[in-house]
């Protein structure tokens, strides 16, 4: 499998790439290099080898999600910037 000088302009045009002279042709051998490696994987017997659906068989180990207090509403308000007794001041949003 290889690929042809005006080929590699079509892809370079609709990936948005522009080559000079040399790195059109250094381009052109690492495409061509890249496509023969990927053709030998047509040579392979592949008919006892199951489709994969994941890459892993682990599964997410999931915590229950519950509600707990984590900060304490004294420590919540200590680095704000602004704040009113038990509240956040923030900016005005609407008028």
């Amino acid at each position: 499998m290889s690929t042809d000088l005006n080929t590699l302009r079509q892809l370079a045009h609709l990936s948005r790439l522009e080559f000079n002279e040399g790195n059109e042709q250094k381009m052109l051998a690492d495409l061509n290099e890249i496509l023969n490696w990927v053709d030998q994987l047509n040579h392979l017997d592949t008919s006892n080898v199951e489709p994969l659906v994941h890459l892993s068989h682990e599964l997410n180990v999931m915590r229950p999600d519950e509600p707990r207090n984590t900060v304490s509403h004294a420590d919540g308000l200590k680095n704000a910037p602004r704040k009113d007794s038990d509240y956040f001041r923030v900016p005005k949003v609407l008028e």
